[in-house]
């Protein structure tokens, strides 16, 4: 008989928990049809403030008036992105290459050290960059970098290369040996960086199928490089004054932030590195300082006036962000 009904009484809270959940049912919805305004603001609140967070990255510049491929500008001391457009679509880099070819240098050899341009320098081709190097000529690596970035001389580059495989092996490898096994070192740094959307296979970025990047990766190359004093000394140079045995020679530096009278001055620019190949388009990484704050943009793949109103439009953007 107990059992009995301790069943019925078991029975019945049941039925009132079903009851009480249909009851609460009837008055949400009750709530919900009442306050139905209410709820079309809250969820239209909600998807405005999605869309703020989406387009974080992107507020003051839109998406399609900057004409690069792919762009960016990033605050050079916390790596936060302002601006971001197909950041990790991989584009060929032209001579932004040879950032990650002098932070190599600068890493692994002495500025002081006396170099001479070997062989290598009869590799050049007609319609490269050049810094016009000579077989047998004694340069140091401060002059070789600087050969590097400012005209981008691509012999410079070759050098380079040679050079420090020479100090990794400790003997002098062929041209074109040195050159595959520097590229080795380019993609293990370039890994080390968090770049690991790059591959290289020479230090001056004439093209190759095979040598690769993107905005993201060259901006965490760009932050590395510009740790180094001389790195952004030479980057920010307009021009640098060589003496070696052929007499005094003027490099002039190709970024035409830095150049007063070329159309496209940037007064708080610094630096850094231009490109240019026919599959590459034009190319920019760019610095630019502003009291306590600093910024790299990046524009992969533009127009040759097209390159520089982006660079300058991220750049004025990053430093109008708070």
């Amino acid at each position: 008989m107990e059992d009995q009904r301790g069943a019925s009484l078991l029975l019945s809270i049941a039925g009132l928990r079903k009851s009480f959940i249909s009851i609460m049912v009837l008055l949400v919805s009750y709530a919900a049809i009442s306050n139905w305004s209410t709820l079309q603001e809250i969820t239209s609140d909600g998807v405005q403030a999605l869309a703020a967070i989406t387009t974080e990255h992107n507020e003051g510049i839109a998406v399609q008036d900057v004409q690069g491929e792919a762009a960016l500008v990033m605050d050079e001391k916390t790596g936060r992105i302002l601006f971001s457009k197909n950041i990790h679509e991989k584009l060929y880099p032209a001579s932004t290459t040879k950032m990650l070819t002098a932070l190599i240098a600068l890493e692994k050899g002495n500025p002081n050290d006396r170099v001479t341009v070997g062989d290598e320098v009869r590799m050049r081709t007609s319609d490269e960059s050049s810094a016009g190097l000579y077989e047998g000529e004694q340069l140091t690596l401060k002059d070789l970098l600087a050969a590097l970035l400012l005209p981008s001389g691509n012999d410079a580059a070759r050098t380079i290369a040679r050079y420090v495989m020479s100090q990794e092996t400790g003997k002098t490898l062929p041209a074109e040996q040195a050159i595959d096994e520097f590229a080795k070192l380019m993609n293990k740094r370039a890994g080390a960086l968090g770049a690991k959307e790059s591959h290289f296979v020479n230090p001056h970025g004439l093209h190759d199928p095979n040598h690769y990047s993107t905005a993201y990766d060259l901006a965490l190359i760009a932050k590395e490089a510009r740790k180094n004093k001389l790195f952004r000394t030479l980057v920010s140079e307009t021009e640098y004054q060589i003496h070696a045995g052929s007499g005094a020679q003027t490099l002039v530096n190709r970024n035409k932030l830095l150049q007063q009278d070329s159309g496209f001055y940037y007064k708080r620019a610094s630096g850094i590195k231009t490109g240019f190949t026919s599959e590459a388009g034009y190319c920019v990484v760019a610095s630019a300082s502003s009291n306590a704050k600093q910024l790299i943009a990046v524009v992969l793949q533009s127009t040759s006036t097209g390159v520089w109103s982006d660079a300058e439009s991220l750049l004025q953007l990053g430093f109008n962000k708070h």
